[in-house]
């Protein structure tokens, strides 16, 4: 659970387009619906979209400003910065993408502090307190005010920070490296393609509508009819959502990520390839139980596996023995480059965004990846990484 639930509304406007440009953004208490804070500047002469963007960064990083474990509701006007933001469209513009970059930072700091971050189409009417402080930037008028009950903290006074503490964010850059691994926003952007991994989770079996464990080394049962009518549905969404671009393909080695990695080559014309470091973890004797079975009859080893990253049952795997293999998996489809969709289980996908977003262990199952769900990731060949989507289903409505 995060903390406070805010909604960042902002909007940008260029007289000329290219021309004198300015931004605008405010946050909302989104129970009260009270407004905390104002955010208006010009950014000089720039087109409507960059200053759409750059007014979502500022309202991004005001709400960070004032909880940075908020619940963000970020509602534009703009689709295209909504579909961009969430994934599902290109942002081919460098300028652009230099600031989608710079709100993906705020987005994977505010994610690591253990909020969250979802984007919504609104209609232009109910942007307009966001458009007045657009144009107030455009007439020179720049606004930056925070209610005094909501400012951020004054200097800290410890001079070596906890690593786990969500860093600050100021006017300047987002000091996201020691939390996500991410390249500093201050430093030269690579404004390059990144790698694209698609990670997908298989479809749905009888062990999953069970509820019952089953890892590498388990009983390997395959798709159920709901789960092949799920594969290829996710199939359907990823040719959607990378388009006519090439694509490489690889599966675990169990047999339902086979089977809906099956669907996907079928969608994309491209041959799938097995690593089997993509499996699911391994649950030793504890394969083919159910979670409500291990809740009353095993408790408190229930609590240490999800707890220690070193505890591993009777035959089975340690959390930290399936993230070497996992982060060496992903690492290889990184190195690919292009789009790599990946079909995989629960436990892969969440460790690979634990690993991007610097979440600790005892933190990972706050991650929903519902079966045929589909993540983006972004990696640059800096070493910069970005989260673009978790647990998309849309394309199975």
């Amino acid at each position: 659970m995060g903390g406070r639930l805010l909604f960042v509304e902002a909007d940008g406007g260029s007289r000329g387009n290219p021309g004198n440009a300015g931004y605008g953004a405010l946050v909302r208490d989104a129970v009260s619906g009270e407004v905390i804070a104002e955010r208006a500047e010009s950014v000089g002469i720039a087109s409507n979209n960059v200053a759409e963007y750059s007014g979502l960064v500022a309202g991004l990083r005001a709400a960070f400003d004032i909880d940075p474990t908020a619940e963000v509701t970020v509602r534009l006007d703009s689709r295209l910065i909504v579909e961009q933001m969430s994934g599902r469209w290109k942002i081919r513009q460098e300028d652009m993408r230099r600031l989608a970059l710079e709100a993906r930072e705020i987005v994977a700091v505010l994610s690591a502090g253990g909020g969250s971050v979802t984007y919504t189409w609104i209609p232009r009417a109910e942007n307009s307190a966001a458009d007045a402080l657009a144009n107030s930037a455009m007439d020179g008028k720049p606004v930056n005010w925070t209610g005094t009950r909501y400012g951020p903290p004054g200097p800290d006074p410890d001079p070596d920070p906890d690593p786990a503490r969500p860093a600050r964010l100021t006017g300047g850059a987002v000091d996201v490296a020691r939390l996500t691994g991410a390249r500093p926003a201050a430093a030269a952007a690579d404004l390059g393609a990144p790698t694209r991994i698609v990670l997908v989770r298989h479809g749905i079996t009888d062990f999953t509508v069970a509820g019952k464990l089953d890892g590498r080394g388990g009983p390997d049962p395959s798709l159920n009819a709901e789960g092949r009518r799920q594969a290829r549905a996710v199939a359907a969404g990823i040719k959607g959502f990378i388009g006519d671009d090439s694509a490489s393909l690889v599966t675990s080695s169990l047999q339902r990520a086979i089977e809906t990695g099956a669907a996907i080559a079928d969608q994309l014309g491209v041959p799938a390839q097995i690593d089997a470091d993509w499996d699911e973890q391994s649950f030793g004797d504890w394969d083919d139980k159910t979670i409500g079975h291990l809740a009353a009859s095993h408790p408190q080893e229930l609590l240490r596996f999800r707890e220690d990253p070193h505890y591993a049952r009777p035959g089975g795997e340690a959390h930290a023995d399936l993230e070497v293999r996992v982060l060496a998996a992903f690492g290889r489809a990184t190195a690919v480059g292009g789009t790599v969709v990946v079909a995989s289980h629960r436990k892969p996908i969440m460790t690979v965004l634990a690993h991007v977003l610097g979440i600790p262990h005892e933190r990972i199952w706050r991650l929903a990846t519902a079966p045929a769900s589909l993540t983006s990731v972004e990696v640059w060949d800096d070493g910069g990484t970005s989260v673009a989507f978790v647990n998309d289903t849309s394309h199975l409505r």
